[in-house]
């Protein structure tokens, strides 16, 4: 296995090491979660440069990098709708539409034709990480506060909706709008396919 692969087989490893950390519901668990998710979210785009700069790009890393990425941002959709930080149709969305494109694609492949990301997928993945560190800062600082006063200053800004905050609120929806223009750009893009198909 390549350095790229490995890093990208390391991202679904630390989604399930997130799934426990935040399952804890404690400071040294929502902090342990907020690392991973850093971390797991910069892997995200070191194993694709490196794929690409080291000559390393291989089918098992085409399959597996997007899958990882899926896996990774589902898991924590699921957890902030069941914090009441996300609403269910949004997690709902997110991930139909994740499900969606990973379907197209296989019918491009099978098609011998090929569906590439655009800068909106890429700008709906960016705001999705955003959003997501954003709520978990939150998550933390709440447990924090008492502990570090240091905090709450950054609390203060990564705060939802219905604590008074805007940045949450601006990314979740700026993720919404993407998810649903860049899910309809694939559907756009393979029409050809699915006209076909039937």
């Amino acid at each position: 296995m390549n350095l790229p692969n490995a890093i990208t087989f390391s991202r679904l490893v630390m989604t399930a090491a997130f799934v426990v950390a935040v399952s804890q519901r404690s400071l040294a668990g929502y902090g342990t979660g907020l690392v991973l998710f850093i971390v797991a979210a910069v892997s995200d785009f070191v194993d694709g440069y490196l794929a690409r700069k080291m000559g390393l790009v291989t089918p098992l890393g085409k399959l597996m990098d997007p899958l990882a990425d899926k896996i990774l941002v589902s898991a924590a959709f699921v957890f902030f709708t069941e914090k009441g930080l996300c609403p269910v149709w949004v997690t709902a969305l997110i991930i139909g539409r994740e499900f969606l494109v990973t379907g197209l694609r296989q019918i491009a492949v099978e098609a011998g034709q090929v569906l590439a990301a655009d800068n909106l997928g890429k700008w709906k993945t960016t705001f999705q990480l955003a959003y997501l560190i954003t709520g978990l800062v939150w998550l933390t600082g709440e447990k924090a506060k008492v502990l570090f006063p240091v905090v709450v200053p950054l609390k203060h800004l990564a705060r939802p909706y219905a604590e008074g905050g805007w940045l949450q609120p601006v990314l979740l929806w700026g993720a919404v709008a993407l998810t649903v223009i860049s899910g309809w750009n694939y559907v756009w893009g393979a029409r050809g396919l699915l006209v076909s198909k039937r």
